[in-house]
């Protein structure tokens, strides 16, 4: 059963992470310009939802890619194919004709990173499939987990947390959370949630009002949905995650001040480690429940 639980949760991550690239090339935007519609080029997203849902690639936008054939006949002398190419007659020999085939362009590596959010994706549902185990808030985990992934992926590449993902994500938090305590041999609390939800996002609000340069109003928003999910398991857990964000925040920018890519005023996005707190805490709650 736990192994049938972790291939579910990895196809889920692989499947859902597959979707990340498009949406963060479509959010990754400064604040005062629109969602983009468009690839590059200029082609319009289409798919499911808008054009939201699909592919990190441009179907119209498609690279050349010469293709290669090999036969196996003997030969006698060499020969020439296609764009000057020289091939000769003999066992195994390529020769290259100027054949061509059509393949999906990539969206700026920059913005669509690959295999870098489905991994994530994959490795953050499987850890929280791996500690939480056949519990009903498992499910309310990885429905949560993509949207996070998203969210960490906007705000690393354009330093912002669109309202449209992290008010939902709160929303959704909740919603999840509170099914998950209606059915039994759940581990948590969803009043506590509900509570942790409260503290933690005014405590960062406390934060914003004291340093607004420092602190976004979007890790306000963030810190609602993270704060839901860590109170599910506690105030130990909630304590505990949110100190990890912070202790994840100031290491990564002590690090770059040590390697002089930055300086002590330097802004960096602060929602990944958030994020990447609320999981350690996470993850921890689920363990020790």
């Amino acid at each position: 059963m736990d192994l049938v639980l972790l291939a579910v949760a990895a196809v889920w991550g692989g499947a859902t992470g597959l979707l990340i690239p498009r949406a963060a090339y479509r959010f990754a935007v400064e604040p005062e310009e629109p969602w983009r519609t468009a690839c590059p080029a200029g082609h319009a997203f289409t798919g499911p939802f808008g054009g939201w849902w699909g592919r990190a690639r441009c179907t119209p936008c498609a690279s050349r890619v010469q293709t290669s054939v090999r036969y196996g006949d003997e030969a006698e002398a060499p020969v020439t194919y296609g764009e000057g190419t020289p091939g000769t007659y003999g066992e195994e020999t390529p020769v290259t004709y100027g054949e061509e085939t059509e393949a999906p362009a990539p969206l700026p590596y920059a913005y669509a990173p690959g295999i870098l959010a489905p991994l994530v994706t994959v490795l953050a549902c499987l850890a929280l499939a791996a500690a939480t185990g056949p519990r009903p808030e498992l499910a309310a985990w990885l429905l949560l987990a993509p949207p996070a992934v998203l969210l960490a992926t906007v705000d690393r590449r354009v330093h912002r947390l669109p309202d449209p993902l992290t008010l939902p994500l709160a929303a959704a938090a909740v919603l999840f959370l509170g099914g998950a305590a209606l059915f039994p041999g759940h581990a948590g609390s969803w009043t506590s949630g509900l509570l942790g939800g409260l503290v933690l996002g005014g405590f960062y609000f406390l934060l914003f009002l004291i340093n607004p340069n420092g602190m976004g109003f979007g890790d306000v928003k963030l810190a609602l949905a993270l704060g839901v999910a860590l109170g599910w398991y506690g105030w130990e857990v909630l304590f505990l995650g949110g100190f990890a964000g912070f202790l994840f925040g100031a290491a990564y920018g002590l690090g770059l001040v040590l390697l002089r890519r930055a300086g002590r005023k330097t802004g960096i996005p602060f929602g990944p480690f958030m994020i990447a707190g609320a999981l350690t805490g996470v993850l921890l709650g689920a363990l020790a429940a």
